[in-house]
């Protein structure tokens, strides 16, 4: 949630800074602002909106070769102008953009700002304010900046520009990601490495209550106690094509459409020499040696990570429990005496599930995370990684992080499996192969799943999906999937818990979504469709090739019984796109939701 850029270097920063943000602009979009530093002062511009209102409201006679800029998802105060960043110190010497929440902001302002005249409702006001109350009381812009993050509780990044020192931005983080671009007579600040991926593709991480001074020709990181850090680079290995939309109107179907090529990534990545499986053996053995695995997760990798639980279960033997990270953090149950801790995350950095993980690893057990971004915090801070490969993810609903989270399951389960002797007919490479075609098939019938979004969701405010067995779990997501982006009322059920009391909710017309995918629950699922349908509901039934019915809207290739769930959810994501499309809704930036849930 929100976003940061930050150039100093030769250049004029003000178009860097405008194109970073768009492409953060998957993170916050409920305001925008810059801040350039020239030899005339410092001049912020910023509007409620996207980047694009910004855009007209910036002076484009303006020209600076420093400068920081932020995308905004509210936390504290409306989106509106006065509360979007940068925000300036009274005097305006000094500027600040802000990711996080301080969680002591009113401590602070009643210790030391009380004489002080706020003009917008954030905490960040109060963060620059206290470094200008230090630097009045005689410290310099780095020692007021130390100070200041110093009495910080909760999550940061944070860059300062100083207009005493305009060569200079000033840098923190606390449990908000944020990284340093380094580049020859050029250094930038970013949330997201694409964000300055035209600039440069080297990359300095930057760990928790860590200050950096970045200059045009040096950057230097520091602990808040002012121990000296070397860190090398790394190079982000993305291309500039996987940031863009190409012919596509919209990166919700860009990516909808790249899941057959990333499961074919997945099979690829994961394929040893022998054609085996290449799953490192410490990951391996920390699961054959755990006595339960904890699944923790949120939103869509939650969902995920029901599916996961099967996987693991059925084909490797190991018990598995699936928990909403934000409930496991402040409710832990009883754990287990030798437990496994699986974190998944299409961005490594979930605030909830980081929080989490910090509260295992103080109590001695293992960590691996799955996620789509490698040297994310998430990774960094657990024993182990699986990296998904999905490419980047920027359209809010998350469409191929999920199904690459599915498949590297499978993957390791079946590793799992092998290496404690359990015999099994099942080739997870040859079936994700199998499994890429279904998608194929189904991604070409954007048509059909059209015409099921106009004649089921048109006009109606309410939706329910049902489902069984492993249906149940991809029900679930269908309907979020539907929920969040066309802000259609969805509900996901167990096909049995209907007559518990959901059932008197349907009405004539109500759409419902039956899901068919399990042999073993193919009849009984039908009964609840006719339940409904008897009931006045209008029903969609989604079946697997072989269980079909005449009367099904869509029928999908056959794929392994393990694996449905990489195919059912392809309409459910189609439908859902094309049914937000019809309502004009926002598909990529769906109303008050950010791709990257960084703060509780």
């Amino acid at each position: 949630m929100c976003g940061i850029v930050g150039y100093v270097g030769t250049e004029d920063a003000k178009e860097i800074l405008l194109q970073g943000l768009e492409r953060l602009e998957y993170r916050g979009y409920d305001s925008a602002g810059i801040a350039l530093t020239n030899e005339e002062g410092v001049h912020v511009f910023k509007e409620k909106g996207r980047i694009a209102t910004l855009r007209d409201a910036v002076d484009h006679d303006t020209s600076a070769t420093v400068g920081i800029g932020h995308t905004r998802w509210a936390t504290h105060g409306v989106p509106s102008q006065l509360n979007a960043h940068p925000h300036q110190s009274t005097s305006a010497r000094f500027t600040l953009v802000h990711n996080g929440v301080i969680e002591n902001y009113k401590e602070l302002k009643a210790n030391y700002l009380n004489n002080k005249e706020l003009t917008s409702d954030t905490d960040t006001e109060v963060i620059v304010q206290v470094i200008e109350h230090f630097v009045e009381q005689g410290h310099s812009t780095e020692q007021a900046f130390r100070e200041t993050l110093s009495l910080l509780k909760g999550s940061y990044a944070l860059a300062l520009i100083d207009q005493e020192n305009k060569e200079t931005v000033f840098v923190g983080k606390n449990k908000s990601p944020l990284l340093i671009g380094v580049g020859e007579d050029v250094n930038v600040i970013a949330s997201d490495a694409m964000a300055m991926l035209a600039v440069t593709d080297q990359f300095v991480e930057i760990m928790d209550q860590e200050i950096v001074i970045v200059k045009r020709d040096s950057v230097q990181i520091e602990t808040l106690a002012g121990e000296k850090v070397e860190r090398a680079p790394y190079t982000a290995e993305l291309d500039m094509s996987d940031i863009e939309k190409g012919t596509y109107p919209h990166f919700m179907l860009k990516e909808i459409d790249e899941q057959p090529f990333v499961m074919r990534n997945i099979i690829q990545k994961y394929q040893n020499e022998d054609g085996g499986l290449r799953i490192d053996a410490d990951i391996r053995e920390a699961v054959k040696t755990s006595d339960r695995i904890y699944i923790i997760a949120a939103g869509t990798s939650y969902h995920a990570g029901l599916v996961g639980k099967q996987l693991v279960e059925k084909l490797a033997n190991r018990p598995v429990e699936v928990h909403i990270s934000s409930e496991f953090l402040y409710n832990m149950p009883l754990l287990s005496e030798n437990p496994l801790f699986i974190f998944i995350s299409q961005s490594g950095e979930t605030a909830d599930s980081r929080g989490v993980l910090v509260e295992v690893k103080k109590q001695g057990h293992k960590a691996l995370t799955i996620t789509n971004v490698p040297g994310s915090t998430l990774s960094r801070e657990a024993d182990f990684t699986l990296h998904t490969y999905a490419g980047p993810e920027i359209a809010v609903a998350s469409t191929k992080a999920y199904t690459a989270q599915i498949a590297v399951f499978a993957i390791l389960a079946v590793d799992v499996a092998r290496s404690a002797g359990i015999e099994l007919d099942f080739d997870p490479l040859q079936e994700l192969g199998i499994v890429a075609n279904a998608m194929e098939v189904l991604t070409a019938q954007k048509e059909e799943m059209e015409k099921v979004a106009r004649d089921f969701l048109s006009v109606t405010r309410n939706a329910f999906f049902i489902g069984r067995a492993a249906d149940y779990f991809v029900v679930v997501e269908g309907a979020l999937k539907l929920k969040e982006i066309s802000y259609i009322q969805a509900e996901g059920f167990a096909g049995g818990e209907l007559k518990h009391g959901t059932i008197a909710l349907i009405e004539e017309g109500t759409p419902v979504f039956a899901l068919a995918t399990q042999e073993h629950v193919n009849l009984s699922i039908r009964g609840n469709a006719q339940e409904v349908e008897a009931r006045g509901a209008h029903v969609c039934t989604i079946s697997m090739e072989g269980m079909n019915e005449p009367e099904d809207q869509i029928v999908l290739p056959r794929v392994h019984e393990h694996l449905t769930a990489l195919a059912s959810v392809i309409p459910m994501q189609l439908i859902s796109y094309y049914a937000a499309l019809h309502r004009e809704c926002d598909v990529d930036k769906p109303r008050n939701l950010a791709k990257s849930v960084t703060v509780e």
